[in-house]
């Protein structure tokens, strides 16, 4: 038996925040998504300066450097009542 490397546990988390979207469980997703950023040593990165050029957060690992206000939250909320 093979020992899990990285990219087979970030895939089985993946596998998994897929079943819990399909379960419309966000609890659950929360718990893979963490995970996956502490495997990835995501968990605790912050700006500690106003306007810093230190990146952090998943934005920037997904492509998306703004951070995620309130309003953009409600609008994701709601699309993923919509489609499920």
């Amino acid at each position: 038996m093979k020992i899990p490397d990285l990219n087979d546990l970030i895939a089985d988390l993946q596998t998994a925040k897929q079943i819990a979207i399909d379960d419309r469980n966000p609890n659950a997703i929360v718990t893979a998504t963490m995970s996956q950023a502490k495997l990835l040593g995501m968990d605790n990165m912050r700006d500690i300066t106003p306007n810093s050029d230190i990146k952090s957060g998943l934005g920037h690992f997904y492509g998306r450097p703004e951070p995620l206000t309130p309003e953009v939250a409600l609008a994701i909320s709601k699309r993923l009542d919509e489609e499920y």
